[in-house]
């Protein structure tokens, strides 16, 4: 990439001694990772403020690699003491500890393939920077104050909740890669709870996003919050059936999450995933078409090059249901004799893995409502509670709740009961998918129906 801007300029100085440091500590390569980030949360509840937390870090973490026996030592440091005696410190300690450790033959540095644009991805507004706290509780209290005045039915709340942050990362390797990039990230959330004839719900909404003027307004975030948790009055278990199964577009990303752990390049060469010789092959319903891209402007996954240098890139996952690619970093490219997806994921105190970017379901054609009147009976999940997937074998079994539909209307809410099945079952009986792609986080998805499921209830 081109000449340091400024403010990365003291960054670059720091990664710079580092591994220079380890260079001279007789590491055979190395990397280096700066992460400094500055962060808001606070909480409101009715009229009192909850808490209010800003929190500043900076730290930087160093890899280096030794060549021994066909193959490279490897290990990490990190530091948030940022003193050039602390840098070299921990870079000789870096060297130190990757000589102590066991000969990996696939490990290894990128040597090239260097992102060398700098996109604008739109990651950050700097007049973000020049909000007050003030300013931000006063969001907190417009959405819990919209919440209650929805209805005389939302009795209390859980709270409403601003959260705001921004980072500067900056990543250089010995093979000569420097780059940095700031990002930003604000996000507003509504909790209430809702309260009639006995019976007491809650529900939420949120808006997220890299600018703070692309938030959804505070009224609309506690309006909907409210509304999602008075539709759930009156819940209640049902009979143990089989039926289609919708998901909408809050519960629908978790199981893009939970295939990007089968397609994951370690989950693949480790055998840890029932995707891992599923290549080339149709895998799911040929209305699915899955992408993963660091590259989508205001997302929350976007960045300019990954946590190996190489520049970020859409990567088609699953085409019209046909697996197409596994999501790869480095080493797990190297293990699986294949070349990375530009999908690197670093920590500074951590190595590069495989991670999604920004990953998604293309949307496609009917709305929800029109999703729920060609259902005839079924169940639409809105939240969905623990965690029930093992990826080795698919199986998936999770806590649901949500609304019964019957006769293609929706009957009445429902709680209490389990869905279950075979990811690769589910994802080969997909036969709805809507037009409702809603963004809340690096993963998203539309609702989608699945053509049948067990849903064990009372």
């Amino acid at each position: 990439m081109s000449a340091a801007k400024p403010g990365a300029e003291r960054a670059r100085g720091i990664v710079d001694l580092a591994l220079a440091s380890a260079a001279r500590a007789g590491a055979s390569a190395a990397d280096a990772v700066m992460i400094e980030s500055d962060s808001l949360e606070a909480r409101v509840r009715g009229d009192e403020v909850d808490f209010v937390s800003q929190a500043r870090e900076h730290t930087l973490g160093i890899r280096a690699l030794v060549g021994a026996d066909g193959g490279f030592r490897s290990a990490i440091t990190s530091t948030s003491d940022l003193s050039e005696a602390a840098v070299e410190r921990m870079a000789r300690e870096a060297v130190a500890l990757a000589n102590s450790t066991a000969c990996d033959p696939t490990a290894g540095m990128l040597e090239d393939g260097f992102a060398s644009d700098e996109p604008d991805l739109a990651l950050f507004d700097p007049a973000d920077l020049d909000v007050e706290v003030d300013d931000q509780l006063r969001d907190a209290f417009a959405a819990e104050h919209a919440a209650r005045r929805t209805d005389p039915r939302i009795t209390n709340s859980e709270g409403s909740q601003v959260g705001a942050g921004h980072s500067q990362i900056a990543y250089g390797n010995s093979a000569g890669f420097f780059g940095s990039y700031e990002t930003g990230s604000h996000s507003l959330f509504s909790e209430p709870l809702a309260e009639s004839a006995g019976s007491k719900q809650r529900d939420y909404w949120m808006t997220v996003a890299r600018r703070r003027s692309e938030l959804d307004t505070p009224e609309s975030v506690g309006r909907r919050a409210a509304e999602r948790a008075l539709r759930r009055l009156g819940a209640k278990p049902i009979a143990t059936c089989e039926a289609p199964v919708v998901f909408d577009p809050i519960t629908a990303p978790s199981l893009l999450g939970h295939l990007a752990a089968c397609v994951n390049g370690y989950a693949v060469y480790r055998q840890t995933s029932y995707l891992a010789d599923r290549l080339g092959e149709v895998v799911a319903s040929d209305l699915l078409t899955i992408i993963d891209d660091g590259r989508l402007p205001g997302r929350l996954g976007s960045k300019p090059f990954d946590g190996e240098g190489l520049p970020t890139r859409r990567n088609v996952v699953v085409e019209r249901g046909r697996l197409a690619s596994f999501l790869l970093d480095g080493y797990s490219a190297r293990k699986l004799g294949m070349q990375s997806t530009g999908s690197a994921a670093r920590g500074a105190g951590s190595p590069p893995t495989a991670a999604p970017t920004n990953l998604w379901l293309e949307p496609g054609t009917m709305n929800l409502d029109e999703i729920i009147a060609a259902t005839g009976r079924g169940l639409l999940v809105t939240e969905l509670i623990g965690m029930g997937f093992n990826p080795v074998t698919g199986d998936y079994s999770r806590g649901a709740a949500g609304l019964w539909i019957e006769g293609g209307e929706i009957a009445f809410p429902v709680e209490e009961v389990t869905i279950a099945g075979n990811l690769a079952d589910m994802l080969a009986s997909v036969d709805a998918v809507g037009s409702d792609l809603t963004w809340l986080g690096r993963i998203a998805s539309p609702s989608l129906r699945v053509a049948t499921m067990t849903i064990a209830g009372a």
